[in-house]
């Protein structure tokens, strides 16, 4: 049971989903998983949370990834920016956010090539953005803090202006005293390389075939 719903959520969510792909050697966006594309299983599970609206931030190649996505009720920022590294994509999508007619709470910001993310882990960030009334809800795996993560809007202009490079793990962990973490194992896995999806293939193939 969440402890809100979506129909009153003031959450957002935006998917970063606007590099180049380049140690992968082709646009891992449009990788199969899940008998769809990863962008669209990853777009379709932050659907199913409470997050509204959902904002997918697309760049490098956005033209032929756009359509994977564009017949799901998501809000598409092109960020023409986005060979200056994921700070300029998260800017894109703080912006979009900023400008929306509805006052945006918080955001969870989660990757494309996380393929482990799912709803209820989604939720469970929100869940305990309400419960613990902290202000950057964080998931911990590997011995860090890091995406998914909830950013209440106190937070939307240290993210609009991160540096070069950035990523959201340094808002976290600028605000160490700030952030509650909840244990998600999983998210250590992301999809870099041609290796990285072999693996993931043979580790979801019996339970992929059933479903």
């Amino acid at each position: 049971m969440t402890a809100i719903d979506n129909e009153e959520s003031t959450v957002a969510i935006m998917i970063l989903a606007a590099g180049a792909s380049t140690r992968m050697g082709t646009p891992k966006q449009l990788l199969f998983y899940q008998g769809r594309s990863l962008l669209q299983y990853i777009t379709e599970m932050a659907i199913a949370s409470v997050c509204q609206p959902v904002v997918v931030v697309l760049g490098a190649n956005a033209e032929q990834i756009h359509p994977q996505i564009q017949q799901l009720p998501v809000r598409v920022v092109k960020n023409l920016d986005w060979a200056c590294g994921m700070s300029a994509s998260i800017k894109s999508g703080i912006e979009f956010l900023n400008n929306l007619p509805q006052q945006i709470e918080a955001v969870v910001i989660t990757l494309c090539d996380q393929p482990f993310v799912s709803h209820q882990i989604i939720n469970q960030l929100v869940d305990t953005y309400y419960l613990t009334k902290k202000p950057i809800i964080a998931c911990e795996y590997g011995d860090t803090l890091g995406v998914p993560a909830l950013f209440n809007q106190a937070f939307f202009l240290e993210l609009a202006t991160l540096k070069e490079t950035s990523g959201a793990k340094k808002v976290i962990n600028n605000n160490l005293n700030e952030v509650f973490s909840i244990p998600f194992p999983l998210g250590n896995i992301d999809i870099d390389t041609p290796k990285d999806y072999e693996q993931l293939l043979s580790s979801t193939r019996g339970f992929s075939s059933e479903s």
